[in-house]
């Protein structure tokens, strides 16, 4: 179980072992989130920002969102009353993919309790339940991390996936980025050599998440014990798929996190537009 519906969390609105985490972002504009924050979320929830509190600053290498510092994101974590035993919901305002990003990055941490939340902040508001404006007071905790390195793959990886077949490469991002026919973020057109697509977006139904048979069904060719790296342009939007994989029952599945990004900023690098 990698989600919780809204009314179950309405139901628990005051418990105070849940921490819910609001993670709202548009990619066109920085301070959409904050803003939107400020203006409306769920009663309880705090905010984690894409840009300020999940990524670290850009680099030449790494990618549009390298991974933030992780002692950093602990101490914020700490501050905003989460630990490793605090059940955390995460939405953000409905695409699910910036709360991916936090869900993947706690599990990384060594989270065993965070989820989240279908249909975001846009079903919730759909459904009529509760909404404010007001930001709750938080007791500081310690987070214990227990970093779970299995989950993410460097260049190195994916350099040994194209070469020697160990792992199936898996883009996520929109078909016609993948085929190279248009890039509006990246500097080279195309995808990494031997990857296939499976677009993040494809993982979801009318807002929400697909069945865990709809899922099976998208990865229906690949093999469940099988090494997969998933990646999309900057290890956003490839959270999604990696959530979908698991719940079709994959086990070994990692991201690249800095994705088509980090590897078109090594001009050696090859990129494909081939269907694979």
């Amino acid at each position: 179980m990698f989600f919780k519906s809204i009314e179950w969390l309405k139901e628990r609105l005051e418990d105070e072992n849940i921490r819910i985490v609001d993670c709202t972002y548009s990619l066109t504009d920085p301070l959409y989130g904050k803003k939107t924050y400020e203006h409306k979320h769920i009663p309880g929830a705090v905010h984690f920002d894409l840009a300020d509190d999940l990524s670290d600053k850009v680099q030449k290498h790494g990618g549009r969102h390298p991974l933030p510092d992780i002692q950093k994101l602990q101490q914020k974590l700490e501050q905003a009353g989460i630990n490793e035993k605090t059940t955390v919901i995460t939405y953000d305002g409905g695409d699910c993919c910036f709360a991916s990003r936090f869900w993947w990055l706690l599990k990384y941490m060594g989270h065993p309790d965070v989820y989240v939340l279908d249909g975001g902040m846009e079903n919730w508001e759909k459904a009529g339940f509760p909404i404010t404006d007001v930001k709750p007071r938080t007791k500081p905790v310690h987070f214990t991390v227990n970093l779970n390195l299995d989950m993410l793959a460097d260049i190195a990886d994916v350099k040994a996936a194209i070469n020697k077949q160990t792992a199936v490469l898996i883009d996520s991002r929109a078909r016609e980025r993948y085929l190279g026919i248009i890039e509006p973020l990246d500097r080279k057109l195309g995808h990494i050599p031997g990857a296939i697509n499976r677009e993040w977006t494809d993982g979801f139904k009318a807002g929400k998440w697909k069945s865990r048979e709809e899922q099976i069904s998208r990865f229906s060719d690949l093999d469940k014990d099988g090494s997969i790296i998933v990646y999309c342009g900057s290890g956003v939007t490839a959270t999604p798929n990696i959530i979908a994989l698991l719940e079709a029952g994959f086990e070994h599945v990692k991201l690249y996190a800095g994705s088509y990004s980090d590897w078109v900023s090594y001009p050696e690098n090859p990129v494909e537009k081939e269907e694979n």
